[in-house]
């Protein structure tokens, strides 16, 4: 199965269908009036698709399971053909899409099997996914490569040359799965002043987004949120809080980390953990969703 540990959930929502044909205005008749021996073919097949939504991961080797918070199946008649359609919802890691077409198919199999006694002649066909929502794929974010874009690791070790800097090469490669070429990359000391001096360098430069990494945690080092706080014009509290929920709950300790995000000017300015693992899982935490911040601001300036 496919590594979903590192996503968020989200609302994901799809919507299938499938075309079962019969061969007589026979059997259409027997379907409206309740008169198939086997019982009334759509309730049947309504609970058949449900169950089958449900238990989609027990048949189907590579998906994942997950918590199904809505479906609905509705049947309508077009000439000789009825019309299966199938919505589900869940609020998980992953798309619901495959769910939704396994309960079409389960419907439509469960009415030939209930109408085979009365009509020879039934076809199940185009069983298709019609429509799906939510995810990353549905949202629409900035431009990447017009975000002007710094990682800045704030570490004495890394400084001093006695540690490789890990954390800045795996968030440069982090970044460029979302299309975001660094501008720059520098690595200075954890010192209040020279974190604040590159800080306002950077917003002078134009930079838009700025990821200082390293010093946030309780070490008597430890002090890019007390270097970054003062020069914030807009603190943007729930994007920290969003890292901190998701490292928790991967991470007992990540309720240590002290990150702070906001505003200096234009430039919006990160604070993330100086390991490696937790820089990458505070990025899986923002990351894409954050680029909207800049398509929102593109709207305010020309609004």
């Amino acid at each position: 199965m496919v590594n979903i540990t590192h996503k968020s959930p989200t609302l994901r929502q799809a919507i299938a269908s499938a075309i079962l044909k019969v061969s007589s205005q026979a059997t259409i008749d027997a379907i409206e009036q309740r008169k198939v021996p086997k019982g009334d073919v759509f309730e049947f097949s309504r609970a058949a698709g449900l169950l089958a939504i449900k238990k989609t991961s027990d048949v189907i080797p590579d998906c994942h399971p997950l918590p199904i918070e809505y479906a609905a199946i509705t049947h309508s008649i077009d000439g000789l053909n009825i019309i299966i359609r199938v919505e589900a919802h869940t609020i998980y890691k992953t798309g619901v899409e495959v769910e939704a077409m396994h309960g079409a198919s389960v419907v439509a199999l469960t009415m030939y099997d209930m109408l085979k006694p009365l009509d020879k002649g039934i076809e199940i066909s185009t069983i298709r996914l019609e429509e799906k929502k939510g995810g990353k794929t549905d949202m629409k974010y900035a431009i990447s490569d017009q975000v002007k874009t710094a990682v800045i690791i704030c570490s004495d070790s890394v400084s001093a040359g006695i540690n490789d800097d890990l954390t800045g090469e795996r968030m440069a490669q982090k970044l460029l799965t979302y299309n975001i070429a660094l501008a720059k990359r520098e690595v200075i000391t954890d010192d209040v002043s020279i974190i604040q001096a590159k800080a306002r360098e950077l917003a002078e430069a134009g930079y838009q987004l700025v990821l200082f990494a390293g010093g946030t945690g309780l070490g008597p080092r430890d002090q890019t949120p007390e270097a970054i706080a003062p020069l914030l014009d807009r603190e943007v509290p729930g994007l920290m809080e969003t890292a901190r929920n998701y490292g928790q709950q991967r991470m007992p300790y990540a309720m240590l980390s002290r990150g702070i995000a906001g505003f200096i000017g234009d430039m919006l300015v990160l604070t993330l953990p100086g390991s490696p693992r937790g820089a990458e899982e505070t990025m899986d935490s923002l990351f894409p969703h954050i680029l909207h911040i800049f398509k929102a601001a593109e709207g305010i300036r020309h609004s």
